[in-house]
């Protein structure tokens, strides 16, 4: 019996310890806080790969940049530091015009709209981050932009010589070309950078103004649904190549799965966000006529310098979104 007991304890720790070797663990970072929509996703993505792969991959969430910092996870991910990530497409426009294309100022200004020109994006966007040595999983929007201000404004000549917080160079040159002083911050600053007097303007979702609290240093919020950014999750291409095909169809399956779930939770996310603005007493406002009209000149000179960047396969991907 001894015997017998003790040959099939061996059996079992060779069973778990032939278990533990057959799971795969991936590091997932992002740059935002828990509670924000996107990283809700992700968690949930995270839980749908682990039930689909019977807990053989399991990937762990490291939220509010706390394993690599937002302009840091691309090249993570990239180098195999970090096996996936997630980031905002649009800090990326220095190292290639593609990744900016949704920063772009009223090219698209709604959900649809924004659908339609990431259809024309993705080609060329897989194209790229192959090259790169990686692969694209899925991509969410952000909800639409606005400015959030101190004061008042009613036209561009109200912004000039504000302090603007910026965290792509679209939102860097807009700040530029309305007269504005950029100052480049990071989501897990911003708050900090409010209350220290470092920025007093911005120009970012409903969704960043509720997890950043910015109605507690700023009065007003134009909501002026000037572009929609995305964040994609991307995946090192060695990482996803060295899964097995379970693996690799429940990866993109769950993919696919949240880039739906995301896109119908960024509409309810701006709804729900502004309504919270409200609620702790922010003005949430249309912009004024001038203020509008601004702006799109701004968006119309940002759109010819980005063609320019972008060469023939920047025209040709704008032409594809307005066919």
């Amino acid at each position: 019996m001894k015997r017998r007991y003790f040959s099939f304890t061996a059996l079992s720790l060779v069973l778990a310890s032939g278990a533990t070797m057959a799971q795969t663990k991936w590091d997932l970072p992002t740059a935002y806080p828990a509670n924000n929509f996107h990283v809700e996703n992700l968690s949930h993505f995270a839980q749908d790969v682990d039930k689909a792969t019977g807990g053989k991959l399991k990937l762990t969430v490291h939220a509010n940049a706390s394993l690599f910092k937002a302009n840091e996870i691309k090249r993570a991910v990239q180098g195999g530091q970090a096996q996936i990530g997630e980031i905002l497409l649009a800090n990326f426009e220095n190292e290639n015009p593609i990744y900016g294309t949704d920063g772009v100022p009223f090219l698209a200004s709604s959900y649809a709209e924004s659908k339609r020109l990431y259809d024309a994006q993705k080609p060329v966007l897989e194209k790229l981050l192959n090259a790169q040595g990686m692969k694209l999983l899925y991509t969410v929007p952000w909800p639409p932009q606005g400015i959030y201000t101190k004061k008042e404004i009613a036209s561009v000549a109200d912004l000039r010589g504000i302090k603007w917080r910026a965290y792509s160079p679209a939102t860097a040159r807009i700040a530029e070309l309305v007269g504005a002083q950029p100052v480049t911050v990071q989501a897990a600053e911003f708050s900090q950078a409010l209350a220290t007097g470092v920025v007093e303007s911005t120009m970012t979702s409903g969704a960043t103004g509720v997890d950043s609290k910015l109605y507690e240093h700023l009065k007003y919020y134009y909501d002026l649904q000037a572009w929609l950014p995305k964040n994609v999750v991307i995946v090192n291409r060695k990482a996803f190549d060295g899964l097995n095909k379970g693996s690799q169809e429940a990866l993109l399956k769950a993919g696919m799965d949240a880039e739906a779930r995301g896109w119908v939770a960024a509409e309810k996310v701006n709804a729900d966000t502004l309504a919270k603005l409200k609620a702790n007493g922010m003005q949430v406002l249309p912009p004024s006529p001038q203020l509008k009209a601004d702006l799109a000149k701004v968006g119309e000179t940002m759109l010819k310098e980005w063609q320019e960047k972008a060469g023939p396969e920047g025209k040709a991907l704008v032409d594809a979104y307005r066919k």
